[in-house]
């Protein structure tokens, strides 16, 4: 059964060859790598809105970890068509396609329409630069842009996108209306949401790796932000960690989540996927950490002493 609308043989008589080199760059601006770059920059950057932006790293990795269950709960295929052959290109340019215009697995709901939805609305929502309403202009056409270019290239049909835009916009509302109703707690809840979907996806794949491999990385990112607040939290004097329950629960949370990854890594080692989980959780868990370190001008410090401190 098809899921298509039959405009696309239409679109490929008219489109010249070179439009799948362009397509295939816009299609970037949705891809992983580059949503992970972008918001991990933003978060290495950030000062006063730090908590904003781990709290879209967070739903980034949730919006990542829903879109992999529910490959796998439609378990529906892609199109078997290609905007242009690869024959039909220069030689020069065949890494370019292969890299940036092919898609291989399941093709619905559209991921790149699902994780664009989520992430550049979000920052729309929470960033300061220019007005709202420009900025969420620029969102929907970045969304639209990459959305037309899965579609235009061939590797899904409409329905697949639009699913994927509803699914991000449903996601996004009730995401928003847990982090609003707890605004002081928006990037563990963020990382929590991650952690949670995350263990859908391993389930829902029946332990896909890269399902596994994100697991993984979502609770390294939540152990790595109770760290980052807990070392905030001493550098501005809310110390010693045993004087603050909240803060002693963040700590607890942390180590057992850090320990819970390191016996993954060592005692699952023979099992690559298992420890390979472990492993990119740790490193998750440290690059969340760093920047708050790098930061805090006392915040080392404070890990090795505890004076009290009244606030």
């Amino acid at each position: 059964m098809s899921r298509g609308l039959g405009w696309f043989d239409s679109f490929r008589e008219v489109a010249p060859e070179w439009a799948v080199v362009v397509l295939g760059l816009v299609t970037q601006l949705g891809d992983v790598w580059f949503l992970g770059v972008l918001v991990g920059t933003l978060y290495w950057r950030a000062t006063e809105d730090q908590d904003e932006i781990a709290a879209v790293a967070g739903l980034l990795l949730a919006g990542l970890a829903l879109i992999t269950g529910l490959k796998h709960v439609f378990a529906l295929p892609r199109p078997e068509r290609v905007l242009v052959e690869l024959g039909a290109l220069p030689e020069t340019v065949h890494p370019l396609y292969e890299a940036t215009a092919t898609a291989t697995g399941y093709g619905f709901p559209s991921g790149h329409a699902l994780l664009t939805t989520i992430v550049y609305l979000s920052l729309a929502e929470h960033l300061s630069v220019g007005t709202r309403r420009r900025r969420y202009l620029g969102a929907a056409g970045i969304v639209t842009a990459v959305c037309f270019s899965r579609v235009g290239l061939g590797v899904h049909y409409l329905v697949d996108v639009v699913a994927g835009i509803t699914v991000g916009l449903v996601f996004l509302l009730l995401a928003w209306g847990l982090l609003n109703r707890y605004p002081t707690h928006r990037g563990t809840l963020g990382f929590g949401l991650a952690v949670g979907l995350g263990a859908f996806a391993a389930v829902a794949s029946d332990a896909d790796p890269d399902a596994v491999l994100l697991l993984g990385a979502s609770l390294g990112a939540f152990a790595g932000w109770q760290l980052a607040v807990l070392a905030r939290a001493l550098d501005s004097g809310r110390g010693p960690i045993r004087e603050s329950t909240r803060l002693a629960a963040r700590a607890v949370g942390a180590a057992v989540v850090i320990a819970a990854l390191l016996v993954t890594t060592g005692y699952y080692w023979p099992v690559a996927v298992f420890a390979g989980s472990g492993a990119l959780g740790l490193a998750v868990a440290v690059l969340v950490l760093l920047p708050v370190l790098y930061r805090s001008e006392r915040g080392i410090g404070r890990w090795t002493r505890s004076p009290s401190r009244s606030q």
